[in-house]
């Protein structure tokens, strides 16, 4: 079950009572009152206010195992343990813009930079996967992905290595917490 919690009001509540799936992850909408829920192979994207279904993303992908919404609120970033990574353009479809298939294991996690144009994804491979991605205000054009570094350091445990990434808020910096135990913080990217 997925419950919202308003903290300056002091409420909680639970607008699905019946969600198909197991839910993987959750992320809220950065500017309106939307909620992404992703299950093991959809996402729904919910309105809150109104509390109804506003949009059904099909991922094509086996078991989603992360998603993260760009700032703009207009690209979902999802990561599959089945190798992918599938970027989705809200304004356009809801099938993938594009599916990135860099990885020979899981994708754990995949993530945008909050002020910067990178994106970065981590993998049982002991790769992180770091990514020029550029969001045009013309909707016209569409976004450009280019593939800058890849990232090593971590060794595997008992067949997982990079579980987690996250960048710093202000810096192009990334952090990995990898399945050694080892928290892992990569400046030059």
């Amino acid at each position: 079950a997925v419950t919202v919690h308003q903290v300056s009001r002091a409420r909680s509540q639970q607008p699905f009572r019946k969600l198909k799936g197991l839910v993987q992850a959750v992320r809220f909408h950065p500017s309106k009152p939307f909620l992404f829920v992703a299950t093991q192979q959809h996402v729904r994207v919910y309105h809150l206010l109104e509390q109804k279904l506003v949009k059904k993303l099909l991922s094509g992908a086996s078991w989603i195992s992360s998603i993260d919404v760009h700032r703009t609120g207009d690209h979902v970033l999802l990561s599959s343990y089945d190798r992918r990574v599938v970027w989705f353009d809200l304004d356009f479809a809801s099938t993938p813009y594009k599916t990135l298939r860099y990885h020979t294991r899981a994708v754990r996690c995949a993530m945008y930079h909050p002020r910067y144009p990178l994106m970065a994804s981590a993998s049982d491979d002991g790769t992180v996967h770091v990514f020029h991605c550029t969001v045009y205000d013309d909707l016209m054009r569409n976004p450009l992905i280019v593939p800058l570094k890849i990232l090593r350091g971590h060794d595997a445990v008992r067949g997982l290595t990079v579980l987690d990434v996250a960048f710093h808020p202000r810096q192009p910096w990334l952090l990995t917490a990898g399945a050694d135990g080892a928290v892992l913080l990569f400046q030059n990217i």
